[in-house]
């Protein structure tokens, strides 16, 4: 049997026992926020595979050196506003350690008008250099790196998706149901002859959206998550799902949830094989799952001390560090079990400035954060 075929038997087994177990009946997974500190919380839709990282020791309190990478401004065409991080993985091209970095606006600061990814060395005065420049990248703010090192470009104003290769060349380009693309990851599961997915999250529709980019699963984007509260505003002051990560071990997208101050994991998400398979309820806090003993969601976190997140990032541990756009330009690290373990101000600028944040290393010891900076038009790495 092939995998795809196996994977879809799962799932409609799974339905198949839930209409025989006569339980809930629609399938709705209610929550509540957790409270801060406490690390005791459950996991939705009967997922037993799923299991939060032990680990709750705080990484952000051990990164107390701040040092400036370098300058973000594209040096062809003058673009700003660093929206979205991604740090190389391989060397194919790219260079491992390497940084990729996507500009949002223009050279005359105007949000939603950059076209352009740079990439930049992971050495302190590095200069940016010129990685694509594309009208289908605009407004871009979200720059996953894929297995091959080619990157997926979103553009929040363009409304599509746009692949380029390891050299920078346009590709293909994904639009519908996408409509204003907020952030995007790539999800290669580890497993033999599995599919390799770039999730984007909508800021218009409120949409997950996911599709495969080698010869299996499904390669068309599909609507997989739908739900998310989003404020319909435009350039920097936009909020929705956002901030996407994935965690290969537990096969998990974290999702940040700006409108409701909310961190939300979707369990098992190569398996997301059906339309509006998660559906997202009571401001982020409760999910209506069509397949919840297979895939369902997981209210991380909720409230203060966010305040409006986009962007997040998965730390070697486990935890989540996430930016506020709102109240100061604070890191709040929350553990996978919904424990806040600190806060840290990295701008104290009234101006919303941290819209892209990646995390390196593999401990407790060596784990390091990259952050842009919209005020300064740099990048920075917080180091132990």
């Amino acid at each position: 049997m092939a995998f795809s075929n196996k994977r879809a038997a799962l799932l409609i087994a799974g339905a198949l026992l839930l209409a025989v177990a006569a339980c809930g009946g629609n399938g709705t997974v209610p929550s509540s926020p957790p409270a801060a500190g406490n690390a005791a919380q459950q996991v939705y839709g009967a997922d037993s595979n799923f299991a939060s990282p032990a680990d709750d020791t705080s990484i952000l309190k051990k990164l107390t050196k701040d040092v400036v990478i370098g300058s973000t401004v594209d040096p062809t065409n003058g673009d700003t506003g660093p929206h979205a991080i991604s740090v190389v993985k391989t060397n194919f091209v790219l260079k491992k350690g390497q940084v990729v970095v996507c500009n949002f606006a223009d050279k005359s600061g105007s949000a939603g008008k950059g076209t352009t990814i740079d990439v930049l060395d992971p050495q302190p005065s590095s200069k940016p250099t010129t990685f694509a420049q594309s009208t289908e990248a605009e407004g871009c703010d979200g720059d996953a790196i894929t297995s091959g090192n080619g990157v997926f470009a979103a553009g929040f104003t363009s409304g599509v998706l746009a692949a380029f290769s390891n050299k920078g060349k346009l590709g293909k380009t994904y639009g519908s149901p996408l409509e204003e693309p907020f952030s995007d990851v790539d999800a290669a599961n580890p497993n033999l002859y599995a599919a390799e997915y770039i999730f984007s999250s909508d800021a218009s529709t409120g949409g997950i959206v996911s599709f495969s980019i080698n010869n299996y699963g499904n390669n068309k984007p599909l609507q997989v998550g739908a739900g998310f509260d989003v404020n319909k505003k435009s350039g920097w002051s936009a909020l929705g799902p956002s901030g996407l990560q994935y965690d290969k071990k537990h096969d998990t997208l974290y999702i940040t949830d700006g409108v409701d101050d909310n961190v939300v994991a979707f369990t098992h998400a190569s398996e997301l094989l059906v339309q509006d398979e998660i559906v997202v309820e009571d401001g982020g806090k409760s999910f209506k799952c069509k397949y919840p003993q297979t895939t369902c969601g997981k209210l991380i976190f909720s409230g203060s001390p966010l305040k409006a997140p986009v962007a997040m990032a998965l730390l070697s541990n486990g935890n989540l560090i996430v930016a506020n756009t709102k109240g100061g330009n604070t890191l709040v690290e929350i553990s996978a079990a919904g424990q806040v373990l600190d806060t840290k101000v990295v701008d104290k600028s009234k101006t919303a400035g941290i819209f892209g944040l990646a995390a390196t290393g593999s401990n407790d010891n060596n784990t390091a954060l990259y952050y842009t900076d919209t005020n300064t038009n740099t990048l920075h790495k917080l180091e132990q």
